[in-house]
């Protein structure tokens, strides 16, 4: 299966800034892609790319005031494949975790693991199963938890802020699902990417990067959404983190607006389909 994806973002700024991005495709899935993404900055401007600390390729540039555009296009092979599924992995116990999920295990800006969710975590779903059940049971309370509304996005909504005011958008379900792993003992780690509606009827709201979470289960990480709370096709991913702060699309050290922004997946059947 090919999916076409691309971004065109522009950015308004009163005055020169600096810009930290992560847009580019991880580089776990580079090896897909059909035609190399098609990145460029408007106007021209060096650029400084370098590996952050948890394997996302990122990227800094300085701006002069006015508008600034991130844009790239690109076509990537996918198996076409659902999410995983896999019910009877096991949990493992904290003291034989591999070293580098420790991190995903204790809290982070956005993901308050000492507050309280943890007792609210254990009260909930210790007598669910321990394993893949238990995580799929902190998917099904928070998809019911959460009224999506893509109007009630707020950038600064913790996980805890979020179980209280039952709204929010894709990381806010993200974040109370980690949170609440985190406080049952799961290393979850927050993906940010590209999912289209592939296999699924299409969603009226607008297009726009997705965020999902993965869960270390056995000896790997596995895929869970509790936004869609059902296994999808065609996942992308760009970055992964503790949670949102770890994988900005773009932030700007400075005052800015966003402009435009314009997201673009979906399943195409020739390489050189145009982006729409």
């Amino acid at each position: 299966m090919l999916i076409k994806l691309g971004y065109d973002i522009a950015l308004g700024l009163p005055a020169a800034t600096t810009i930290v991005y992560v847009l580019h495709v991880h580089p776990s899935r580079t090896s897909d892609l059909i035609t190399s993404e098609n990145f460029r900055i408007e106007p021209s401007l060096p650029v400084e790319e370098y590996l952050d600390t948890f394997g996302n390729r990122c990227g800094r540039v300085n701006a002069p005031a006015g508008n600034v555009r991130f844009i790239s296009d690109a076509v990537i092979r996918d198996s076409g494949e659902l999410d995983p599924y896999v019910p009877s992995q096991p949990q493992n116990d904290v003291t034989s975790l591999p070293l580098e999920t420790l991190a995903f295990v204790l809290p982070s800006r956005y993901c308050e693991v000492d507050s309280e969710l943890l007792d609210f975590a254990w009260s909930t779903f210790a007598s669910a199963p321990a394993g893949w059940r238990r995580v799929q049971a902190v998917c099904d309370f928070v998809h019911s938890q959460i009224r999506f509304d893509y109007l009630q996005a707020r950038a600064n909504r913790t996980a805890l802020q979020a179980f209280h005011e039952r709204v929010g958008v894709c990381r806010d379900f993200t974040h109370l699902a980690i949170t609440l792993c985190r406080c049952l003992n799961f290393p979850a780690r927050y993906v940010t990417g590209y999912l289209g509606d592939i296999g699924v009827t299409p969603s009226p709201d607008p297009m726009d990067f997705s965020a999902w979470f993965e869960v270390f289960l056995g000896n790997r990480w596995y895929t869970f959404d509790a936004r869609h709370n059902a296994r999808r096709i065609g996942r992308v991913v760009i970055g992964r983190g503790r949670d949102a702060g770890d994988v900005p699309i773009t932030m700007a050290f400075g005052k800015h607006t966003l402009e435009h922004f314009q997201v673009t997946t979906e399943q195409v059947d020739r390489v050189n389909s145009p982006l729409s």
